[in-house]
């Protein structure tokens, strides 16, 4: 204490100082107790009735569940793709128009239906009703949205239409 009379300090301040850093590690050392508690019985709730060899197999069945799980979503991403690669090769795009081819006489009977896939493959299926003679049905090919046979104009309308027709996947 001569020390401190001799550097004008009073005694009281130190232990004051003392105190309060005591009491600060006391309320630390709380805390710290408190939350391993709180962790202990979390690790105690994770640990209940399995020793360390069920715990590794659980742990090994869960690896193999997520393995074989990577493996179905690789084959119905397969899967999905050959789908998907069939459905571009089908007729997608489809258009109608229905006519009276003979002015008049067939009551709006006739019509040309197109049928489209998503490279512009297809047909027109034309049918002409007459009241008098009957039905004529023709076949046109369609390649790449084209047909290499004279069409009329209700053959180009009804291609045109399915042909600006959106497939399915876009």
């Amino acid at each position: 204490m001569e020390l401190f009379d001799r550097l004008g300090i009073d005694g009281s301040y130190i232990v004051l100082g003392v105190t309060v850093a005591l009491l600060l590690i006391f309320i630390i050392q709380i805390i710290i107790l408190v939350k391993q508690s709180k962790l202990k019985k979390k690790y105690n709730t994770f640990m209940e009735g399995s020793d360390g060899k069920t715990l590794e197999s659980t742990i090994l069945n869960r690896f193999q569940e997520v393995d074989k799980l990577k493996e179905d979503t690789k084959s119905m991403k397969d899967s999905i793709h050959r789908i998907t690669e069939n459905l571009l090769n089908a007729y997608q795009k489809c258009s109608i128009v229905k006519y009276d081819a003979f002015k008049e006489m067939g009551g709006k009977l006739s019509f040309s239906l197109c049928l489209l896939d998503d490279n512009n493959n297809g047909f027109i299926i034309t049918s002409m009703h007459s009241s008098r003679e009957g039905c004529y049905t023709y076949v046109k090919e369609v390649i790449k949205g084209e047909s290499f046979v004279l069409l009329s104009e209700e053959e180009k309308q009804v291609l045109s239409e399915a042909k600006n027709k959106k497939n399915y996947f876009e």
